[in-house]
Parts: structure tokens; sequence; C-alpha cells
């Protein structure tokens, strides 16, 4: 998988995709990860991607002409599944649409900023616009990182253990069960015996009623 990610501060993703899952997945080839100074593609002498709103108001607006230049000599190298713009008002980010997006060659990314972007991108450019929440970030980097997090951990050979991204929270529209690891008790707190039993079929039947139990309490509208 590729995702290009088109941003005013490139340097603010460098770091999370040089860590763990995400860099071991990249350094294995399974996902490929660039990130774009929309700056470059610029025409202005001081390289600016923004200008004032049409009608007044508050706040800059990211200006058309670099992100089309941007956008098109990126399509004129190869086809792209989806064009994603992060916005506020965009679908919210879940576990079914990382599992569809995982699944795509080729993506870009375009992180939003300023007062967001001239509509006639919106209109003519993006196929899809995710949002990862009811509230607002100074820009769509933070955004980006969080998508392609939830999208790359599940690729194929990513995780060294595939079947521990298919036991995740939202996989089967659950929570995750409670889990626990060594020592069996602790300050008086004990593991519960199912899980000390060795009894396979009965330790899945015990974590299926307690995310559902789990789920019911804490995320009812899951089960809707």
């Amino acid at each position: 998988m590729r995702i290009d990610i088109i941003t005013v501060l490139p340097q603010l993703l460098e770091s999370p995709f040089q860590h763990s899952i995400l860099k071991r997945a990249i350094d294995k080839g399974i996902a490929q990860v660039n990130l774009i100074n929309l700056r470059d593609y610029s025409t202005h002498n001081q390289k600016s991607v923004d200008d004032y709103a049409f009608g007044g108001g508050a706040g800059m607006v990211m200006s058309i002409e670099p992100i089309a230049n941007c956008i098109n000599a990126l399509k004129a190298e190869r086809m792209y599944d989806e064009v994603i713009y992060t916005s506020p008002d965009g679908e919210t980010l879940n576990q079914k649409m990382a599992n569809q997006l995982s699944t795509y060659n080729n993506i870009i990314i375009l992180c939003g900023h300023y007062k967001g972007v001239d509509q006639r991108v919106r209109d003519h450019f993006i196929t899809k616009e995710i949002s990862i929440g009811d509230y607002v970030l100074s820009g769509g980097e933070l955004a980006a990182a969080v998508i392609c997090d939830s999208i790359i951990r599940i690729i194929p050979g990513a995780i060294s253990d595939e079947t521990s991204a298919l036991t995740d929270s939202f996989q089967d529209n659950l929570l995750a069960p409670p889990v626990y690891t060594r020592p069996a008790e602790y300050n008086g707190w004990k593991v519960p015996d199912i899980l000390l039993s060795g009894h396979t079929k009965n330790i899945d039947n015990w974590r299926d009623e307690q995310s559902l139990d789990r789920t019911q309490k804490r995320r009812p509208d899951l089960l809707k």
C-alpha cells in the first residue's frame, strides 16, 4: 500500500512513522508513506498556499491552485483508490472504514489547515472526507497519522501475530474483553479463575460474554 500525505507541515508527521508497528511495516515494504510538502507546488514567490476568504471573515483558506497542482502531478504517475480530506465534518473514522481502506493500493490524504480548503477542492478532487472525532485540531496532520495507523496495522504482515488485530475492539462491533497477565495475584487482586483453567472453549465463551457485557454498559450504540 502507498499513502501520499499532502501537508504544509511535513516535519510534524515524521515521528509517527519512525517507530513501532508503522516503522516495521514500512521497513518490510508492506506500506509506503510519502510526506509531500504542499508548498513545493505553489507558484508564488513566497511559496504561500493560503489566502483570505472571499466575503470576509476571520482566518485564512487553503488555495486551490497548489492543491490542484499537487494532486494532478500525483495522479499523472498512478491511479488512486481514494483522495481523502481530513475534515471535522467528514465521515467519522471507524474500524469498518479502516478495514476497507486497508485493502486499497494507493491513497492520497490531504491534511486540512487554517479555516479549511477552497470548496472547489472538495467538490472536484476529494473522493472521501474523514473526521476522527467531533472536535477541531490545529491541522489535519495528526488526523492523517491516526488514519494511517488504523489502516497500516491491519495490513497482513504488519503485526507479527495477525490474529491479534482480528480481536481488537470494534472488529466485530464489540469492545474487547478485559485482559490480564502475570502475576496471577497482586495485592490480593486475582485474575479470574477461568483464564487459568486452560480450557480454551470456556475461556473463549467467557471472553465473548465479557465483550458483550462491556459493550452493553459502555457503548450500547454499537449493538444497534
